[in-house]
């Protein structure tokens, strides 16, 4: 059998586009002589439609955009996800399908059984499981069609796993003798190795070749990567589709050939190339062509400055340095240096003045308290604010949020200041991220100046004033907020990984507090690049009263007690 998959880049409720890529991977097929085309998870209407799959008018008509991909099917069988109605009269009124077109009609469908509602999914919300499994003849052969998570959760490769049973063995043990699964997998760091894994690993183990196609692109802050796999009965990867953009491409099930192509294996690398597409793809699927930034002579600009003039054009990135009273020559130099770098324009409208009448207004010349000296420094982030989102508004630009993971976990961050935008790059990017980011970014020539990269971090709101002042080294930081956002580990198993007991409870403490909470509820869209990132894979109430305090056992065990 010879199969083409089409990676494809959709985008929510464009039925007309979305149909015009399946369309195009069916004349790729055709022209490559394949008798099946594979298409990824919800192809049709795209898959982070949210809450339009409750509409009922999306509902009523949610085959009628297959009519064009049946029409063009003669010849060929086709499986291309979809979401149909049920039918039922109680339950939710969606399934999640692949639909199975066949020279010129529907010759069934293939129902999601295991549905997430962890980290960025919410399935059960929209779909109701499936009632049945089935195999589909093509040319002769019996296909098992599994609709993404239904292919994750095999127990010889899982050491932890979510559900109880397993609807591709059931499938295998039907008879399949090919695979189909059809993904809309998210990108997270490391994933798509252990994608290449688990595929491989069923395949050899089954004895059976898979087809894994996934989407690719980006939809607000959810990127995916692609990275297509297709392996032949013996785990051998036989075709890689490349990640971060979109792909068509045939292969033989039986050619007995490794594809010389493999993914990077620097997480580095994925990164950088995720945040360019997520920038690119916000911006192109909103409809902007331009975006601005403020470039404060920081690391944290500097980088979203880079990563933006890859994605949308070093013309079309407006950088604008608006120094105040407390910032440094040299912030203004660098961030120079960094627009000629780049070749962006760069201009320059300084705050002074205007935060000079707003602090005497406000009688904060001489604050008193703590607090008041706060809002001195906040009146500087919201000035900026304001004049970046004026530019935003008069030029048709899309504002970039540059605060990173660190600073927005501990509330490091001013609202409706440096919090504004319409995307936030880094909103999931840990500060030590940042830098080895920045570093890869000058990885060929100095494009982030060494200045930048090297100078200690400060949010220059008051004289002498740095990071490490208010939050603690990001060297020690970061890892504990690693494990606590991307594994989900307890106080304790942090501790045991080696971390001050003290700070880690200050830290999340400090995480968990109501007030960061509300700040980080009112963030622009994130990039995620992780899993439980902040953003809408992380759900935490803003008024609570939970507190991460020392365990009795756990004291009790430091001093020795038992």
């Amino acid at each position: 059998m010879r199969v083409t998959i089409g990676q494809i880049n959709t985008t929510n409720g464009d039925y007309e586009g979305n149909v015009a890529q399946c369309l195009r991977a069916i004349e790729q097929a055709r022209a490559d002589g394949s008798d099946l085309v594979v298409l990824p998870e919800v192809a049709v209407q795209g898959y982070m439609s949210f809450d339009w799959f409750m509409d009922r008018d999306v509902i009523a008509h949610a085959t009628e955009p297959l009519d064009q991909i049946v029409a063009a099917s003669a010849g060929l069988t086709v499986i291309v996800g979809t979401v149909r109605p049920t039918g039922l009269p109680q339950g939710r009124k969606l399934y999640n399908s692949a639909a199975v077109i066949s020279d010129g009609k529907i010759i069934g469908y293939a129902d999601k059984t295991l549905l997430p509602e962890y980290d960025v999914f919410d399935d059960p919300r929209y779909f109701e499981p499936a009632k049945e499994r089935r195999l589909f003849d093509v040319k002769g052969v019996r296909v098992g069609i599994a609709v993404c998570e239904d292919m994750w959760n095999d127990k010889t490769y899982w050491r932890e796993r979510l559900y109880a049973n397993d609807p591709t063995d059931e499938l295998i043990a039907m008879g399949a003798e090919v695979i189909v699964s059809i993904n809309a997998s998210p990108f997270n760091k490391g994933k798509m190795g252990q994608r290449c894994s688990m595929v491989s690993h069923r395949a050899k183990a089954a004895g059976l070749p898979i087809v894994f196609v996934n989407l690719v692109g980006a939809n607000d802050g959810v990127i995916f990567d692609g990275a297509s796999i297709i392996t032949d009965h013996k785990g051998q990867i036989i075709l890689q589709a490349p990640p971060f953009e979109e792909f068509y491409g045939s292969v033989s099930l039986d050619c007995d050939e490794c594809d010389t192509y493999c993914l990077p294996g620097d997480d580095i690398q994925t990164v950088h190339d995720a945040l360019v597409l997520g920038i690119r793809d916000y911006a192109r699927k909103n409809r902007f062509t331009r975006a601005v930034l403020g470039l404060s002579g920081g690391i944290d600009s500097a980088l979203v400055a880079a990563l933006a003039c890859e994605a949308l054009g070093a013309e079309n990135v407006l950088s604008v340095m608006m120094p105040s009273p407390f910032s440094s020559r040299g912030s203004v130099d660098d961030s120079v240096a960094l627009g000629k770098n780049l070749g962006m324009p760069t201009i320059e409208h300084p705050i002074s003045a205007a935060y000079e009448v707003l602090v005497k207004e406000l009688k904060l010349e001489n604050p008193g308290t703590g607090l008041e000296e706060i809002a001195r420094q906040n009146t500087q982030s919201r000035l900026r604010g304001n004049m970046l989102m004026a530019i935003s508004n008069a030029e048709g630009r899309l504002l970039l949020s540059t605060g990173n993971k660190s600073e927005l976990a501990l509330g490091y961050c001013t609202l409706y200041g440096d919090t504004n935008g319409g995307l936030a790059v880094l909103g999931d990017v840990l500060k030590t991220e940042v830098w080895a980011l920045s570093r890869h970014v000058n990885r060929e020539r100095e494009i982030i100046p060494v200045e930048i990269i090297e100078k200690r971090p400060s949010a220059e709101l008051a004289p002498g004033q740095f990071d490490d002042q208010s939050l603690p080294p990001y060297d020690k930081l970061d890892p504990i907020l690693k494990l606590y956002f991307e594994r989900k580990a307890t106080p304790e198993e942090i501790v045991a990984a080696g971390h001050d007991q003290q700070l880690i409870y200050d830290v999340l403490n400090r995480v968990e507090a109501p007030a960061n909470e509300f700040k980080r509820r009112q963030l622009p869209p994130t990039l995620i690049i992780s899993r439980h990132a902040i953003g809408i894979g992380r759900r935490r109430p803003v008024t609570h009263r939970y507190r991460r305090q020392v365990l009795k056992a756990v004291e009790r065990a430091a001093e020795g007690k038992g």
